[in-house]
Parts: structure tokens; C-alpha cells; sequence
């Protein structure tokens, strides 16, 4: 399977405040990158998959890539 490089936009609660927030990841498909946002902020902030809200995925460049840990795996 092929790998492509998406940037996801997005929103989440955590308490009376709502936080943006911009990803990049690397992923065979759209529905894994879901996934991966609802598991890592899961995980990392203790929040429920109704409190992120996924605004926006879209497939991008490598050279358009600005997360140095997803350059460094180019």
C-alpha cells in the first residue's frame, strides 16, 4: 500500500475552552488518520471522541511538510 502525507485541522475540548489544532501524519488512507486523531488525543488529553471535532483532511506534498518528526521520516 501506498503511504501519503495528510494535514488535519481540527478542534477539541478540554474543560470550558475549545482548542484548535493542526497535524500532519502519514497514512495509507483518510480513515486511518481519524483514527489516529481520536487515539492520540484520547489518550493524551483524557477526552472523549465527541469532544474533537476533525474540521478538515487534506492530502499535501512532502515538501509542503512542516512537522519535523514526519520530514525526518521522509
Amino acid at each position: 500500500m501506498i503511504t501519503k502525507i495528510y494535514r488535519v485541522k481540527g478542534t477539541f475540548v478540554m474543560g470550558d475552552e475549545y482548542h484548535e489544532f493542526t497535524k500532519e501524519f502519514k497514512a495509507t488512507c483518510e480513515a486511518d488518520i481519524e483514527e489516529k486523531i481520536y487515539e492520540r488525543f484520547g489518550s493524551k488529553h483524557s477526552i472523549n471522541r465527541n469532544q474533537i471535532s476533525i474540521s478538515e483532511i487534506v492530502e499535501i506534498a512532502p515538501e509542503d511538510v512542516v512537522d519535523p518528526i514526519v520530514k525526518e521520516i521522509l
